[in-house]
């Protein structure tokens, strides 16, 4: 990601703290328990846990979830950062990020065709990341397709946090919502984020 300034550094995070205490509630509950029968024997108890090929598990803790984000506003808004941060600060689940290379407003759920669609690896504090060439609708598209991370699916997706309002009819236009709608398309929770702010470049 594009080195910011000192002052971007040091700006409080804008991202509402009920927002923040709501996601990291959702992914706690979406969190796998840990295996265990209630009318085990002493011996199933002391003996390995075994994957349906008979293989030993290693006896971990349950991976955090995935979550995607990705945002209208381009793999350089200042409401993807924000949220970003809130999540890797949080430290319940394993953030990654695809976003468009530049600021894709009002394309609703447009997708590339006839072109290809470039993705490249970004660095981002605390997470995987990648920017593409498409559309909102493209990043989620090609994450769930396999090609970018090693995981076949996200427990959530967010597209956010959108600068300025997605309200009424606004939202047939929203390409952030419609970055949402996509994964929902294909069964995968999610959800939009916008707020009614403006960042002054």
């Amino acid at each position: 990601m594009a080195a910011s300034s000192g002052d971007d550094a040091r700006r409080p995070n804008p991202l509402p703290s009920a927002l923040v205490s709501n996601l990291h509630s959702v992914l706690a509950a979406r969190r796998p328990p840990p295996a265990e029968e209630a009318g085990a024997t002493a011996d199933e108890t002391s003996a390995p846990e075994a994957d349906s090929f008979g293989a030993p598990v290693a006896d971990e803790a349950p991976a955090k979830p995935a979550v995607l984000l990705t945002c209208a506003g381009g793999i350089r808004s200042a409401g993807l950062a924000a949220l970003v941060d809130a999540l890797v600060a949080g430290g319940r689940c394993d953030v990654h990020v695809c976003a468009p290379e530049s600021d894709k407003p009002a394309c609703g759920h447009s997708i590339t065709i006839r072109e290809t669609v470039a993705a490249t690896s970004v660095d981002f504090t605390g997470a995987k990341a990648f920017e593409i060439s498409g559309t909102p609708v493209d990043c989620v598209s090609l994450v769930l397709s396999g090609k970018l991370f090693s995981w076949s699916a996200p427990a959530l997706v967010i597209s956010g946090i959108n600068a300025g309002p997605n309200c009424g009819y606004e939202m047939f236009h929203s390409s952030a919502i419609a970055a949402a709608r996509e994964a929902l398309l294909y069964d995968v929770p999610s959800i939009a984020v916008s707020l009614n702010w403006w960042v002054c470049l």
